[in-house]
């Protein structure tokens, strides 16, 4: 299986640099406090990113319709196309892939009210793209609560320009709906048309790892732990449940990119290979070619984050990915990846060259 083959190993980064890294821990004090390279240069347009978050305007007045609290935030870079493509301009990033944020709303609408709310989001992101063509494509939103709905606008969709992905949430107030099997043909035709799946976690007390109880708290909702350790465990589940449940032995080529930097995943993944080394359980393939399996967003925050991750799964596995325009983005998207000092093969895979790859660009 093509996903399998260590094409880029020798580009990932040694044990040697990390050290020499966390050797000059004054890199870390070149971040401001989101997480932004202290650099006034501006940069050319290079990157694509993974990760950005939209508000269309239709979608907006259809929600105001149905009487819920809008998602759209004061922000205009979340709906206006010439103030975010100017944004992008002065950051350097060539192309969003646009997608909703956490507040997607199939968790509280009926399926069919949402399948009518995913034709107008998709229908807004093929009109941007042929707007502006070589700065824009999206995900595919989906009204998941329904997998027959879910198919039906996948194919109505399919092969649309600019809808280049499908994003889906990783759980719906709890519950892992991808794994279940009237869920099987949508992956087996988000395989057989190429498109990588953009996961993210949804919002709401509903939707908090583990349950409220841990994490509606007053101290958890004041530090932000829901957002800040509940995505990162969610992510992580739905990597460990991929491998687990064989899901990604059935569909070989299906791509999956996992936000926040694969949330805890990469970082605990020793502990699972360990256990299921020493248990009944049994894999087809090592749990490290699994995690080579996954992309991960550069959305670490701290650069040695960065580097580890990149030594762990290569250079080929990782693309550029900034929450735009949210609580938790980073100001500068190329940031984190300029400071690593990385060959140009390596920062070009990451920059640009692997989100073209996955996007079909």
């Amino acid at each position: 299986m093509e996903n399998f083959e260590p094409d880029a190993r020798e580009a990932a980064i040694g044990r040697r640099d990390f050290i020499k890294l966390g050797a000059g821990a004054g890199v870390m004090m070149a971040l401001d406090s989101r997480g932004a390279a202290a650099q006034g240069a501006r940069a050319e347009p290079v990157s694509i990113d993974l990760h950005t978050h939209w508000v269309p305007e239709a979608y907006d007045k259809a929600l105001a319709q149905l009487k819920r609290p809008t998602p759209a935030s004061n922000n205009p870079l979340e709906f206006d196309l010439d103030k975010r493509r100017k944004w992008m301009d002065e950051h350097g990033v060539q192309m969003h892939v646009l997608t909703l944020s956490g507040g997607m709303p199939w968790q509280w609408v009926p399926p069919d009210v949402g399948a009518h709310l995913a034709q107008i989001i998709n229908d807004a992101a093929a009109e941007a793209h042929n707007a502006f063509p070589d700065r824009f494509v999206a995900g595919i939103e989906l009204s998941i609560h329904d997998p027959q709905l879910a198919l039906k606008e996948l194919n109505r969709v399919a092969g649309k320009p600019g809808l280049r992905a499908v994003h889906l949430p990783n759980s719906i107030q709890g519950r892992d709906y991808l794994f279940e099997p009237a869920y099987a043909p949508l992956l087996a035709r988000c395989e057989e048309l190429g498109y990588p799946l953009l996961f993210h976690p949804l919002d709401g007390e509903a939707n908090y790892y583990v349950g409220k109880q841990r994490l509606a708290d007053p101290l958890s909702v004041s530090a932000g732990l829901s957002n800040s350790l509940g995505f990162t465990f969610e992510t992580a589940t739905t990597a460990a449940k991929f491998i687990a449940t064989g899901t990604l032995d059935k569909y070989p080529r299906l791509e999956i990119v996992l936000p926040h930097s694969g949330g805890v995943f990469p970082y605990i993944a020793g502990r699972g290979d360990r256990y299921m080394m020493n248990s009944k359980f049994k894999l087809q393939r090592p749990v490290r070619e699994y995690v080579r399996r996954f992309h991960y967003d550069a959305l670490t925050f701290y650069p040695e984050t960065l580097r580890f991750l990149i030594g762990l799964v290569g250079s080929d596995r990782v693309v550029i990915g900034t929450d735009n325009f949210a609580l938790m983005d980073v100001e500068s998207p190329n940031g984190l990846v300029e400071q690593l000092n990385l060959p140009p093969a390596d920062r070009e895979r990451i920059l640009k060259g692997n989100a073209a790859r996955l996007l079909r660009l």
